[in-house]
C-alpha cells in the first residue's frame, strides 16, 4: 500500500511541476525570491492548477509517510520524472528515444536495488535538539544560495540550479517535519498534534520551498530544475530518516555496496531523463 500512495504522490507532484513551470516562467524576473511572486502566480488559472496538484501529491505523501519510513517513501517519489516523460510525450508530439527509455531503467532499477538492500524499517521519534542540529544543517546552504542569488554573485545561467538543490534541501526537511506530524496524528489524535510545533513548522517549512521552487522554475528551464529537485529531495530525506529517526537499513558490507550502487543508478537515470526533449518539451510548450 505505501508503495502504491507514494508512485500517486510522484505523479501529482510531477504534474504540479509542470503546471507550475508554465506560469513561472513567465512571472518577472525582478520578483525572484520575493514573496510577490506568489502574489502574482496566484493569479494564474495554470498556477493555481498545480497548486491543487501539489496539495493531493502532499496529502498522499502525507498517508505513505504514516504508514511506512521516511527512507522508503521518498526515493519512490523519484518515480515522479518518469510520469513527467509521457506527459512530456504528449505536449511535444514526441516519441520516447532510446536514452529515455535507457535513463527509466537506470532509475527502476536503481530504486529496486536500493529498495530491496536498505529494507527501511520505522524509526524513533527525534529529540529537540537533534531537530535544531538538522534544522540549522538544512538552512545554512539554503541561506547561501538565496543571498549569493540575491546579490547577483552568480551567474544567471546556475540560479534554476542552485535554487532547485535548495528547494531540495527544504522539500527533505519538510518531509521530515510531514514524518513526525504524521505518526503523532496517528499517536496523539488531531487536537492534540495541534499543540505541538511540528504542524506550524510544516507550514512554514512548505511555504519557503514552494517559494524557492517556484523561483527556481522561474529563474530557468524546467530540464534545469527538475533532475535536481528530484535527486536532492530523496537524498536529504534518507539522510533525515537514517541520522534524525534512526531508521534502520540494511548495514553490512553487501547492503550498503548495493545502497551505493542503487543511488548512483538512480541518479544517472534522473540526469538522463532530465535532459530528455520530452522534459525539454515542456519548456518549449511555454
Amino acid at each position: 500500500m505505501v508503495i502504491g500512495i507514494a508512485l500517486l504522490s510522484a505523479f501529482f507532484y510531477a504534474l504540479a511541476s509542470a503546471l507550475q513551470h508554465h506560469s513561472a516562467s513567465l512571472a518577472p524576473r525582478e520578483d525572484l525570491l520575493s514573496p510577490t511572486l506568489l502574489g502574482v502566480l496566484a493569479r494564474k488559472p495554470i498556477w493555481l492548477l498545480g497548486i491543487a496538484s501539489d496539495l493531493v501529491g502532499f496529502t498522499c505523501q502525507f498517508l505513505a509517510l504514516a504508514h511506512g519510513p521516511i527512507s522508503e517513501v521518498q526515493p519512490i517519489l523519484v518515480c515522479g520524472l518518469l510520469f513527467a516523460l509521457p506527459m512530456g510525450a504528449y505536449i511535444s508530439k514526441r516519441r520516447f528515444s532510446k536514452s529515455d527509455l535507457l535513463g527509466a531503467g537506470f532509475v527502476v532499477s536503481g530504486l529496486i536495488i536500493f529498495l530491496q538492500a536498505a529494507r527501511p524499517g520505522p524509526g524513533k521519534p527525534a529529540s529537540s535538539t537533534a531537530w535544531l542540529a538538522t534544522a540549522v544543517i538544512c538552512a545554512t546552504p539554503v541561506i547561501a544560495v538565496v543571498i549569493l542569488v540575491k546579490l547577483g554573485t552568480l551567474p544567471k545561467k546556475f540560479h534554476s540550479g542552485v535554487l532547485a538543490g535548495s528547494a531540495g534541501i527544504a522539500f527533505g526537511f519538510g518531509a521530515g517535519l510531514a514524518d513526525s506530524c504524521a505518526h503523532e496524528l496517528s499517536r496523539m489524535g488531531f487536537v492534540n498534534t495541534l499543540e505541538t510545533w511540528e504542524p506550524y513548522s510544516l507550514l512554514v517549512v512548505g511555504l519557503v520551498t514552494l517559494l524557492l521552487a517556484q523561483s527556481a522554475f522561474q529563474a530557468g528551464k524546467l530540464s534545469d530544475s527538475l533532475p535536481i529537485l528530484t535527486v536532492v529531495d530523496p537524498l536529504v530525506s534518507v539522510l533525515i530518516g537514517v541520522l534524525l529517526f534512526r531508521e534502520s537499513i540494511g548495514h553490512s558490507t553487501l547492503a550498503i555496496l548495493l545502497e551505493v550502487v542503487g543511488m548512483i543508478l538512480m541518479v544517472t537515470g534522473i540526469m538522463i531523463d532530465g535532459r530528455s526533449l520530452l522534459v525539454t518539451g515542456f519548456d518549449e510548450s511555454t
